[in-house]
């Protein structure tokens, strides 16, 4: 029998699906995945069901439904001062991963270099591989998560076609600030490159910060490749809607990608995405204030258990050093054994890493209801008592 595709079959189940397995299996608190344990705001889910029934339900244009187009050039406008053309620069996707994959295969020829900063969202690896990109990775490495500047130069060549960035950062948690997006703007512009940037927790920043796009920067506009996702900023995961902003040049050839991908996205969550980012600023401090104090809340009682904590400045995850806890053997042996002896999932860190030798950090999801979190952590406090 002739093999299946080289890259794609070489990956196996992943460390997400092994540890919910588990979970399940044991009946453990889950607090590996990524995703809320709620159903969201109930007027979208309401808009959603209403658009089914009053139709139409054929397909939609290709590139999106108008009023979310429009909807998500307003949103750039209103959060970051970007002037968007809704016609020739936004379109829609079937969730920012699909995104993701349609500026990969769009922008990428064969033996073109692409910059990644780990840790890594586990599906930018096998995307640039099969769109047949070099990876060059650069890691930022707990507990303080230093972007190192003369690596990520080095990264860089006359081959970099583009670097995949993400900020806010999963797993690391990491917002970059302005001097760091302005050293990468320079990298982009002086090797000629373009930057497609994963910003799906734009609206989940901690502490008073605030997001910066990097298209928002002195020569990006023309560069960047702007994705959204509903399912993050509307606590929606399983809605599959993404969006994208990107000049007219790299939108045209991201489009043609798109048609041979998914093609289009249901109408009627596209309409109630619609709605939902034309609610007032309410909903988006609410969204950031719920999600820091489950920040605050979860950190508090992994350090109540013993835990030394990394610093979250955004997303849904919060990371801790095994290490603080007397454990001596590596992060997937932890986390099987918390989930068999304290009854808790994470995620190992050394997942999101290439070579997996960061083996002291694991990652906890904090986008669960309080009283999940409050059992989670007292489990864990009585199991390392």
């Amino acid at each position: 029998m002739k093999p299946a595709n080289s890259v794609l079959s070489g990956y196996g189940v992943t460390v997400f699906e092994t540890m919910s397995r588990l979970a399940i299996e044991t009946g453990a608190i889950n607090l590996g995945q990524g995703f809320p344990d709620d159903n969201g705001p109930e007027n979208l889910r309401r808009l959603a069901a209403d658009a089914v029934v009053d139709g139409p339900n054929q397909y939609p244009p290709m590139m999106g439904v108008p009023e979310l187009r429009q909807a998500v050039a307003a949103h750039n406008q209103r959060f970051y001062g970007l002037d968007v053309d809704w016609q020739t620069e936004v379109m829609v996707t079937s969730g920012a991963t699909e995104a993701l994959a349609d500026c990969l295969l769009a922008l990428i020829e064969p033996g073109d270099e692409v910059v990644l900063i780990e840790p890594l969202y586990d599906s930018y690896l096998p995307m640039v591989r099969r769109a047949g990109g070099i990876p060059k990775l650069v890691r930022v490495e707990p507990p303080d998560w230093a972007l190192p500047r003369d690596a990520l130069e080095a990264a860089f060549s006359e081959k970099t076609k583009l670097i995949l960035f993400n900020s806010p950062q999963n797993p690391a948690a990491k917002v970059y600030d302005a001097d760091e997006l302005a050293f990468i703007a320079e990298l982009v512009e002086r090797f000629d490159a373009y930057a497609v940037c994963d910003e799906v927790y734009e609206h989940i920043v901690f502490d008073g910060a605030r997001h910066i796009p990097l298209m928002t920067l002195p020569g990006m506009r023309e560069r960047c490749v702007r994705i959204g996702s509903a399912g993050k900023t509307f606590s929606m995961t399983a809605w599959k809607v993404g969006y994208m902003t990107a000049p007219a040049h790299l939108l045209g050839a991201i489009a043609k990608a798109h048609q041979f991908v998914t093609f289009t996205t249901p109408t009627n969550l596209q309409r109630a995405v619609a709605a939902g980012l034309e609610q007032d600023d309410a909903y988006f401090e609410t969204l950031t204030a719920e999600q820091q104090a489950k920040r605050d809340r979860i950190k508090a009682g992994l350090e109540a258990a013993g835990f030394e904590t990394m610093h979250a400045g955004g997303t849904y995850f919060l990371s801790v050093d095994i290490r603080s806890v007397g454990f001596d053997g590596d992060d997937v042996q932890f986390c099987e054994h918390i989930i068999r002896e304290a009854g808790v999932a994470a995620i190992p860190l050394s997942a999101f890493y290439s070579d997996g030798d960061v083996r002291h950090f694991v990652r906890f999801c904090f986008c669960k209801r309080d009283a999940v979190l409050d059992e989670a952590a007292a489990a864990l406090e009585d199991h390392f008592a």
